[in-house]
């Protein structure tokens, strides 16, 4: 029985020998990311910009497989049932990993179980913009004439659902103020309305918005971010100009699925977060009006939990319609 024992113990120390050797060779064939979203848009573009500094630091090619629909729940949930050994990945961001979580009964994977987070990429604002002939020029007017003229303004979007409505949902509720929500297919058709003086304001991801700012064919009344953005200094935040507690960042970030070894995990952390500061990216995303988040998978994995709590709120105090 002795002897068993021995043998035993052996034989699983052996196991454990061989399956820490395994890891701390990771990557050992390509590795696939998986987009949950269509070609071109910034979870895209920041994908293959880590896939390619991946590739480079860890010898081995890691591939990007779009997998859209149903806003960005197709491609989370084939990785959420993926083979947890590092070699399936996703890029995720507020919409499939926070707000999803909020809006749809039965969301087909969960955003914090289901998932080891890995690290934010990066993060960008959502910004505030209005017509530039409208009766407000700053954000405190803005809120003035909110409050004097209640479900008097339309507030336009990129979709129902994204970041950018979800924005103007939040001020609707920890500002008290009454508007009107009227959801686009994308940023261009929403911006010429506003532009047209169709709807008053919208609510953009800055990238998409900082060319009609800079040009002033658009006025900039706020950022949803905690602190001003550095590319776009002069415009306040919402929260400090007098939204306590008010803050959206779109973010994006990698994410396995649970059950993937943790020096797999933190590995994958270190490699991305040592080349998001190098030059070349630092460079590349404040050209995308995106910058770097120093985090660890477990700040990442709270964040996460606090995104779903905060929007499930929302939804909550808005009455938002679930799907």
């Amino acid at each position: 029985m002795l002897k068993k024992r021995m043998l035993s113990a052996l034989s699983l120390g052996i196991s454990m020998a061989f399956a820490g050797a395994a890891h701390a060779a990771y990557p050992e064939r390509p590795v696939t990311i998986v987009v949950p979203y269509p070609p071109g848009g910034t979870t895209d573009l920041l994908a293959r910009t880590i896939s390619m500094k991946l590739t480079k630091s860890l010898g081995q090619t890691f591939i990007i497989e779009n997998k859209p629909g149903a806003g960005g729940q197709i491609g989370s949930q084939a990785v959420a049932k993926a083979k947890p050994d590092g070699y399936t990945l996703v890029m995720g961001n507020i919409n499939s990993h926070g707000i999803n979580a909020a809006l749809y009964k039965a969301l087909p994977y969960r955003p914090v179980q289901d998932f080891a987070p890995v690290i934010i990429v990066a993060e960008t604002p959502n910004v505030m913009i209005a017509n530039k002939d409208a009766p407000f020029k700053t954000f405190d007017e803005f809120m003035t004439y909110a409050k004097q003229n209640p479900g008097a303004i339309s507030f336009g979007s990129t979709s129902i659902g994204g970041s950018p409505h979800m924005s103007g949902e939040l001020l609707k509720a920890k500002g008290e103020i009454d508007m009107v929500h009227v959801p686009y297919q994308g940023a261009g058709p929403m911006l010429n309305d506003v532009l047209g003086g169709q709807i008053q304001v919208g609510f953009d991801n800055l990238p998409s918005s900082a060319g009609h700012i800079e040009s002033g064919s658009l006025r900039a009344l706020a950022v949803t971010t905690k602190e001003r953005w550095p590319t776009f200094e002069k415009i306040p935040t919402i929260a400090e100009s007098g939204v306590a507690g008010y803050e959206v960042s779109a973010w994006f970030g990698i994410l396995a699925p649970a059950g993937t070894p943790d020096d797999v995990v933190q590995k994958l952390n270190q490699s991305i977060a040592s080349a998001l500061t190098e030059d070349d990216m630092i460079k590349r995303l404040d050209g995308m009006g995106a910058r770097a988040v120093k985090n660890t998978p477990q700040q990442f994995a709270d964040y996460i939990q606090s995104e779903v709590t905060k929007w499930t709120e929302v939804v909550k105090n808005n009455d938002l319609p679930m799907r």
